[in-house]
């Protein structure tokens, strides 16, 4: 795969030239939403800033960042915990983790944050299921 980066005002828009492994139609319905889930939960946090190549950014803006990384990837991602590796996880253009902060100072790294996140959604789902 090969990606072009350009940086755009306070954000970095990614354009991606994907090698076409699966389309966004071919990802099942539950996964797409619990990647949804996992976005709107980091975009309601009041309390924390997200951390990506070292700026903070509040999570609104975090969360439109991840949205749009993820449709540029999408094509490569199969599933919730493929979003976590492939997007939210650490910058494509540095290689620096992404990471989140709270008021209080405790700082995690994103994948750490969202695999936590995921398992407690599937834990929910399990539950309500059976």
């Amino acid at each position: 795969m090969r990606r072009i980066t350009l940086t755009v005002g306070i954000g970095c828009v990614i354009l991606a030239v994907c090698s076409g492994l699966a389309s966004a139609s071919e990802m099942p319905a539950a996964e797409q939403k619990k990647i949804d889930t996992l976005i709107a939960g980091v975009e309601r946090m009041s309390d924390a800033v997200f951390i990506r190549n070292g700026k903070q950014y509040n999570t609104d803006l975090a969360a439109e960042f991840l949205r749009r990384k993820w449709k540029s990837c999408r094509s490569e991602i199969r599933s919730a915990a493929d979003f976590i590796e492939k997007v939210a996880s650490f910058s494509s253009t540095t290689g620096k983790p992404y990471s989140i902060r709270w008021r209080n100072g405790q700082e995690r790294l994103s994948a750490e944050f969202f695999r936590a996140q995921l398992s407690l959604l599937e834990t929910r789902a399990v539950k309500h299921s059976g």
